[in-house]
């Protein structure tokens, strides 16, 4: 193997453990408080979404705008990830993308409420240093801890903005959708 390959797969591997550790950073960023730090963590473009609930940046500013008033109606939080997997763009070794399975325990309007999350992410190295470009949060349910065994087993498990609405999956997934049609009643 040349010293560029071995170079290349070492900034590879490198890379995945910076990213990890990013992922890390937000939850623990994002429980603490701390804007500042939170903005470091993100591109000037980034970009934060989710079809479910209210939240939507375009910007680095706007994000931390977004999270001053989503954390503004949220006594404690908790939020923890489970599995990670990080994929390294094979042509531009400073973009990545990653889709993180996670867990929130938060407060919102006071009310103790547990969440299911998919991070979908894009991640850019800008001046060496990872950081997010995009989050798309996809919630399995996002409910009221009360609630949970009687919502968890319906479509619409999401409820802690009003009205309940259906979860972002996997019902929605192409192959959930799927094995329920080849598999009709079960």
């Amino acid at each position: 193997m040349t010293e560029q390959a071995i170079a290349s797969r070492l900034d590879r591997i490198e890379s995945r453990l910076e990213i990890r550790e990013l992922i890390t950073d937000y939850c623990i960023t994002v429980d603490d408080r701390d804007m500042d730090h939170l903005r470091s963590l993100f591109t000037e473009d980034v970009r934060f979404f989710s079809p479910s609930v209210p939240m939507a940046a375009e910007g680095a500013d706007q994000a931390i705008d977004m999270f001053i008033e989503i954390l503004g109606i949220r006594g404690p939080g908790y939020h923890w990830t489970h599995d990670v997997m990080i994929r390294l763009d094979d042509h531009n070794p400073d973009e990545a993308t990653g889709l993180v399975l996670a867990h929130a325990e938060t407060t919102p309007n006071g009310v103790p409420s547990i969440a299911a999350i998919r991070y979908e992410d894009k991640y850019r190295r800008v001046d060496g240093k990872w950081k997010f470009a995009a989050r798309t949060l996809k919630f399995l349910y996002y409910m009221p801890m009360e609630k949970f065994v009687e919502r968890f087993p319906t479509k619409q498990r999401i409820g802690v903005y009003g009205d309940w609405i259906d979860a972002d999956f996997p019902e929605a997934l192409e192959s959930w959708q799927d094995w329920h049609r080849a598999h009709p009643g079960k």
